[in-house]
């Protein structure tokens, strides 16, 4: 193919959420020639609808006893032995430089009237009130604000409405640019010797999210096919509290952000009976994956199983109360027709996060020379089984500044390519599924509780509506990347043999460190099939 286009740069970031344009700003402010490219707009994305907040300790504003380690230990806990110690300690650490650089680009925390400090809420998992939140429940509006202000400053040029189809590489096997396909279903190609995914999640492959539209697990795609390995894929973490609008809803629901249980919020089901009690230590602000297996066994267990939601009673906050700490929560209620304040909100669990992504380092390096990743599209290590609350904008902050450092570091030492080495290629033939089909058999055999006979009917449903394309549009990049991330997903699921955080087996139901406290990592082998690769070291990239 010859490209109708071509542009160059040093850095290119696929992506414009937390992590990207993090990344972005920071390389830019180190000398690079960078570039930044999503698919649709620059203020779309995953980032804009985080509610919760930036779990954050702070030296001066903190609980009484606070500490990062105690941060750090919650972390660890939450992932269930599968956290990386070394780099939880690296980001979390990393994490008050990060939310003050956040400050100086204009980003507007709330602040606590009386005492004048930081605003400061509690989530599921953390021990203390150490989440630093924005506009209330606003918080990755308020970021992505921020952000999209400093790259506007810096002058940074952004490339809309253009997909990345793939990475494209040496002769060596090298990352060396990125090809892309417009709106307009014209291609180009951007010459750059490093690369850096920043795509977000794949909410997409599930019926119900909180994800957007564009939450179609491109990245995972992307590195995959460039030579990379993926981890941990099989640890998909599922919101307990999204917005209930009725059965059969789907696409992106609305979330309920557990600050609301933060703030004393308790789940019950339809008789009023509380869901956690008696559950865990933490009650109603347990770990994720704890709270949404709590709720799915309690609606199983309801007369007829006919139930497919439990409530959320925040009643014993004032209207003007809910309104005022809660805004988005509170319209999305009242656009529901629900007020807050004396109804309990009808809540269900619905995906929400990878926990996995492409292997990568701490400093968002991968295997293959040149690739970077960083965000929710990348496995740092961080979060291991099963991410703690508002740890999500804090791996986004700090990763995505130490990819672009590290990226600066290996140009600046020779170890990138030559991008006049790069080897030019056509639109891809790649395999695709029917969308509604994936999103199905994901979301009924491949989501909260799996077994080994659910896993093999979703493969074969996979492969009875899959068809190998020419992939020239937005629609089929995604479809190609929602059927190669689900293979990876179902692939990691079937090998691990037990239930350990996200990743609950009917058929396994114990957890077993003897033997797999282990992260288990995919790759395409040189038939181009989805296959178990190794396992990670916990402590990056093996």
């Amino acid at each position: 193919m010859r490209s109708r286009w071509e542009a160059s740069a040093d850095v290119v970031v696929i992506g414009s959420g937390v992590a990207g344009l993090t990344a972005a700003l920071e390389a830019s402010r180190l000398g690079l020639r960078t570039l930044v490219v999503t698919k649709t707009y620059a203020h779309e994305g995953n980032t804009r609808w985080a509610q919760g907040g930036v779990a954050v300790v702070r030296a001066d504003e903190h609980d009484e006893g606070d500490t990062v380690d105690r941060h750090v230990d919650d972390t660890l806990r939450a992932g269930v032995g599968l956290c990386d110690a070394d780099a939880v300690a690296a980001i979390i650490g990393d994490g008050p430089a990060a939310v003050a650089s956040l400050r100086r680009y204009g980003a507007a925390f709330d602040v606590d009237a009386a005492s004048g400090l930081l605003a400061r809420t509690r989530e599921g998992g953390h021990t203390a009130y150490r989440v630093v939140h924005a506009g209330g429940d606003a918080t990755g509006a308020e970021v992505q604000r921020a952000l999209l202000t400093g790259v506007r400053k810096r002058a940074l040029t952004v490339l809309e409405s253009q997909v990345a189809v793939q990475v494209l590489r040496t002769p060596e096997g090298a990352a060396a640019g990125v090809l892309l396909l417009g709106a307009d279903g014209v291609a180009g190609v951007v010459r750059a010797p490093a690369v850096l995914l920043a795509t977000g999640g794949l909410g997409q492959l599930y019926q119900s999210t909180t994800n957007p539209d564009v939450a179609t697990a491109d990245g995972i795609a992307l590195a995959l096919r460039a030579g990379a390995s993926v981890a941990d894929m099989e640890f998909v973490q599922f919101h307990p509290t999204v917005l209930y609008t009725g059965r059969g809803s789907t696409g992106r629901r609305p979330l309920v952000t557990e600050a609301v249980r933060g703030e004393g919020a308790v789940l019950v089901d339809a008789s009023g009976a509380a869901v956690m009690a008696g559950v865990h230590p933490l009650g109603d602000l347990a770990p994720r994956d704890v709270v949404s297996a709590a709720i799915i066994r309690r609606l199983a267990e309801a007369p007829g199983g006919v139930d497919d939601h439990v409530y959320l009673d925040a009643t014993h906050l004032s209207a003007a109360a809910f309104r005022a700490r809660f805004p988005t929560v509170y319209a999305a209620c009242t656009a529901a027709s629900i007020d807050p304040s004396v109804e309990p909100i009808p809540v269900a669990p619905a995906a929400h996060f990878g926990c996995g992504g492409v292997a990568t380092t701490i400093d968002g390096r991968t295997e293959v020379t040149g690739l970077y990743a960083a965000g929710e599209v990348a496995r740092t290590g961080l979060h291991g089984a099963n991410r703690l609350a508002s740890n999500s904008l804090l791996e986004g902050l700090v990763v995505g500044t130490r990819a672009a450092r590290a990226a600066v570091s290996d140009l600046a030492t020779g170890a990138l390519a030559d991008v006049d080495q790069m080897v030019e290629e056509p639109l891809p033939v790649l395999s695709v599924a029917r969308r509604s089909t994936l999103q199905r058999v994901m979301s009924r055999h491949v989501a909260i509780g799996r077994d080994a006979c659910g896993l093999a009917v979703a493969e074969e449903a996979l492969d009875a509506t899959g068809t190998t394309t020419l992939v020239d549009t937005r629609e089929g990049v995604e479809d190609a990347a929602l059927a190669l991330a689900a293979r990876a997903v179902i692939v990691a699921a079937q090998e691990r043999h037990e239930s350990r955080g996200c990743h609950v087996r009917h058929d396994f139901t114990d957890t077993d460190d003897e033997r797999w406290r282990v992260s288990l990592a995919v790759r395409l082998d040189a038939e181009g099939q989805l296959v178990p690769a190794r396992t990670l070291a916990l402590d990056g990239v093996a």
